[in-house]
């Protein structure tokens, strides 16, 4: 006979649960509005989240811990952090919950545990905010628009200055630019206020001007008469791909770095967390965020070259379409990308394969690749064939993948993925680059297929975010 459960006592316990959790809510908005200190649960943002999403989360952090953290657990955690003097930093509670569980800490002194585990956040690091231009504004340019007011804080870090487009700019162009930031068909409304303000030519955003400027040649801006000073241009336009044409960005008055979030030829290809530490900051002044797929896959590809090494393999994405391809059959200077998008499977070409070089250089040559573009909007799969040096499991393989998504210089790269039932709507508004799918992993000896999805857009446009960062040294404090 099946146990009767107390059903008063189940709604008690609810009841619980949901006041803790609006009350780590609280806490979570006034340490990064007062303080600048960021948490997340395991890489997963907090802030302005509701109650619902983030006791999901927690449940998440559960079974990928394997561990009985609760909503609890967070907020005394969060209590603990409140009372400590700390600077502006980013801190993965769900990391010290968990360190708080294996250490028996449950009836211990939180502060002092939590103060011994930050002890390493110190006011030493000099942070200057960065002035930041968009030049373009297309789906990468808005969704980077949007995390970059809805991030900005105390405007420690980075702070968007204004937006470069072609064209005439009225009143009508910026009520345009103002609806296409504002709500957006994939990821849903802008959890922000955008409004237009004609006379001044700019979108004021969450309270803030954003100065809209209209150029033809990127050098014959003069970005000081705005009040910007020293800023990092990222370039989303597609149109400058090489060193000579993004150095034009810096012959603007203003202008000091810039930013590609495209492959680049002649300049430093970068996949955040893998190879961003290998250039000296002031000896170079253009970079690459290099594509979406390379970012989704470069981080699982040195994780298993670094533990156990790859011969050769094949990368097969399957991608989204994007606006480069014909929305009905017409002429395209590519083959097939002619072909209707939201009708066709499409297939074509991707460099990823072979980019990956640039930030793995061992793997030159070794990996060849196509792609495959689907009716779907965005949400994108990697398909990896490889040949390793040594034969191993299924599971040796996740329990490798899943040690570098729990801890170590990758944690913001990779997400481990214990779904069953995992999906490309599923994966929507990830701020991973590279997520592990965990249930579809096949080994045969040496030989593995391992599938890496990737919002192609948001989870790519946080890669970025976080180059723009190091590149503009405003990277605070983390603890992960």
């Amino acid at each position: 006979m099946a146990k009767i459960l107390n059903y008063e006592e189940e709604v008690l316990s609810q009841a619980k649960t949901r006041r803790d959790t609006v009350e780590f809510i609280t806490i979570v908005n006034d340490l990064w509005y007062d303080k600048s200190i960021e948490l997340v649960l395991f890489r997963n943002p907090l802030i302005d989240k509701r109650a619902n999403e983030v006791l999901n989360l927690i449940n998440y952090a559960k079974e990928f811990v394997s561990k009985p953290i609760s909503i609890h657990d967070a907020l005394d955690v969060a209590k603990a952090i409140r009372q400590i003097d700390l600077p502006s930093a980013k801190l993965d509670i769900g990391k010290l919950a968990y360190e708080c569980y294996l250490n028996n800490e449950k009836g211990s002194d939180k502060v002092a545990f939590v103060k011994n585990k930050l002890k390493g956040a110190t006011e030493s690091v000099n942070i200057q905010p960065k002035d930041v231009v968009l030049y373009g504004f297309g789906r990468i340019g808005r969704l980077l628009a949007r995390e970059l007011m809805s991030k900005m804080g105390k405007g420690s870090q980075l702070r968007l200055r204004a937006i470069v487009t072609r064209g005439e700019i009225n009143q009508t162009v910026l009520e345009k630019r103002a609806s296409l930031l504002s709500i957006d068909s994939v990821h849903g409304d802008f959890l922000g206020t955008v409004e237009t303000d004609v006379e001044n030519n700019a979108l004021i955003i969450n309270g803030t001007t954003v100065y809209m400027i209209s150029a033809k040649q990127p050098e014959n801006i003069d970005y000081i008469q705005f009040g910007i000073n020293d800023a990092l241009i990222i370039d989303n336009t597609g149109v400058f791909r090489d060193n000579i044409a993004l150095s034009r960005h810096l012959k603007a008055k203003g202008a000091s770095k810039v930013l590609l979030t495209a492959p680049g030829k002649g300049i430093p290809n970068i996949v955040h967390g893998v190879n961003h530490k290998q250039h000296n900051l002031d000896d170079v002044d253009v970079f690459s965020a290099a594509s979406c797929t390379t970012n989704a896959i470069t981080p699982i590809l040195k994780v298993l070259e670094d533990n156990f090494g790859i011969k050769k393999g094949h990368l097969e994405t399957i991608h989204a379409y994007t606006n480069d391809q014909n929305l009905v059959d017409n002429m395209h200077s590519k083959y097939r990308r002619g072909r209707a998008a939201a009708l066709n499977m499409v297939i074509t070409e991707t460099g990823a394969g072979s980019a990956v070089a640039k930030a793995i250089p061992v793997l030159k040559d070794k990996l060849t690749s196509n792609a495959i573009r689907v009716p779907v909007p965005n949400g994108s799969l990697a398909i990896l064939n490889l040949q390793l040096r040594t034969i191993v499991s299924r599971e040796r393989v996740n329990s490798i993948i899943k040690k570098y998504a729990l801890e170590g210089d990758l944690v913001e790269q990779i997400k481990y993925s214990l779904d069953n039932e995992l999906v490309s709507s599923d994966i929507i508004g990830s701020t991973a680059p590279s997520i592990f799918d965990s249930k579809a992993t096949i080994t045969d000896k040496e030989t593995i297929v391992i599938y890496i999805w990737y919002d192609n857009e948001y989870g790519y446009s946080h890669q970025v975010m976080r180059l723009a960062k190091h590149i503009a040294k405003v990277r605070r404090y983390t603890y992960y």
